[in-house]
C-alpha cells in the first residue's frame, strides 16, 4: 500500500498534517506535499469541486465550482428551488444563444473578408506588370 492510500484512509487531517510536518522540516518539503495535493486533485475534493464532485452533480447544475454553485440538491424552500433551476436553465440557453451568434458574427466577418479579397484580386492585371523606362 503507497504513502497517498494510507493518508487516503485516514483522511483529510493525515494530508493536512504530512503538509504541514514538510513545511517544518524542510519548506520545499512542504511545497512538493502541497503541489501533490493541487496536482493529484486531492485539494479540490475538499471544496466539491474535483473530479469526483464534478460526475455527481445533476445536469441542471453543470458548473459545480462557478459562482452560482450549490453544495445541496436542496435550499429547503421549495418554490426557490424552482426559481433557482428555472432561472440556471433560462440563463444556459441564452449563454448558448449567445455563443451561436458570435460564431454567426465570426463567420460573416470572415465571409466579409474574403469576398473582399476575391474583389481585389479580380481587379488586378492578369499579366505582368510593364516597369515604366528611363
Amino acid at each position: 500500500m503507497t504513502l497517498a492510500a494510507r493518508l487516503d484512509d485516514l483522511g483529510n487531517p493525515a494530508w493536512i498534517a504530512l503538509t504541514v510536518v514538510g513545511f517544518l522540516i524542510w519548506w520545499p518539503l512542504g511545497l512538493v506535499a502541497l503541489g501533490y495535493l493541487v496536482g493529484s486533485g486531492r485539494l479540490a475534493r475538499w471544496t466539491g469541486c474535483g473530479a469526483r464532485g464534478w460526475h455527481n452533480h445533476t445536469h441542471a447544475q453543470s458548473n459545480p465550482c462557478g459562482w452560482w454553485s450549490v453544495r445541496s440538491n436542496s435550499s429547503g424552500n421549495r418554490a426557490f428551488d424552482e426559481y433557482r433551476t428555472e432561472t440556471l436553465r433560462r440563463l444556459e440557453e441564452e449563454q448558448r444563444e449567445f455563443k451561436e451568434f458570435l460564431n454567426r458574427l465570426r463567420h460573416a466577418k470572415d465571409k466579409a473578408e474574403f469576398d473582399q479579397f476575391m474583389a481585389e484580386r479580380g481587379h488586378r492585371p492578369q499579366g505582368p506588370t510593364p516597369q515604366p523606362e528611363n
